[in-house]
């Protein structure tokens, strides 16, 4: 008997089991290349950064960031770019853009979970359900049942319990999986936020005058661009 078979013989509940299936399996491809693509290395990211800032560069340091497409990049791209605006609007721009970073991280992650739950208990469902309608034939048989009929009743009923699991164990185990990397996302996007408002802090940034401070340099230094050059809409 091959997959196929077993399926038809669960019954109705295995359609929705299936869909269950479908959407974790979407849900799994979709969030594993999404981190993916998120991976850097943000101490290198932070060198660059820095590198450019301690020229007065800020369009330098756009660039070295706009050039990384990954979260922490984008995050903070939005504090270099408010760098001439002052501390306050710098720590409210990376706040914004940390929010909304994170929210496409944990995007779908609570979908994989309801997957995780939901597939089981449709299992049961159609477990019960089956355990129902053979004990109706018993009873409408007056007992008089072969014991190998009513076994083949039985293990057609835990078919669905069976493909549930099959569908909310491996759903489990991929939303922990992409909630530990998404934590460890969150984490280094914490770390460099603060690293960059330090940097701020500690001389490259004027609090007083609202400005960065001025360094002597060779050349003149590229302190103006277009907002709109580094901001890109972002898709669903």
């Amino acid at each position: 008997m091959n997959l196929l078979e077993l399926f038809m013989k669960g019954g109705l509940v295995m359609w929705p089991i299936l869909l269950c299936s479908l959407v974790t399996v979407a849900v799994i491809v979709e969030k594993y290349v999404v981190l993916a693509q998120a991976k850097v290395d943000p101490k290198q990211l932070m060198m660059k950064i820095r590198s450019a800032l301690s020229r007065n560069d800020v369009i330098g340091a756009v660039d070295a960031c706009a050039k990384v497409k990954v979260p922490v990049a984008n995050i903070l791209k939005h504090g270099v770019i408010n760098y001439k605006n002052g501390h306050q609007a710098v720590t409210e721009a990376i706040a914004l853009a940390g929010k909304e970073e994170i929210f496409h991280l944990e995007k779908r992650l609570s979908l994989l979970a309801n997957m995780a739950g939901i597939a089981p208990m449709l299992g049961f469902l159609g477990t019960v359900t089956g355990m129902i309608t053979a004990f109706q034939t018993i009873e409408r048989l007056g007992g008089n049942v072969n014991p190998s009929v009513l076994a083949g009743g039985i293990w057609e009923a835990m078919l669905t319990t069976a493909f549930g699991l099959l569908v909310g164990i491996p759903a489990l185990y991929f939303y922990n999986y992409f909630v530990s990397k998404v934590n460890r996302f969150i984490f280094e996007i914490e770390n460099s936020a603060e690293e960059f408002l330090t940097l701020l802090k500690s001389g490259q940034f004027d609090e007083e005058s609202g400005g960065a401070k001025k360094h002597k340099q060779s050349s003149p230094a590229r302190t103006t661009f277009a907002d709109d050059d580094y901001f890109e809409p972002k898709g669903e």
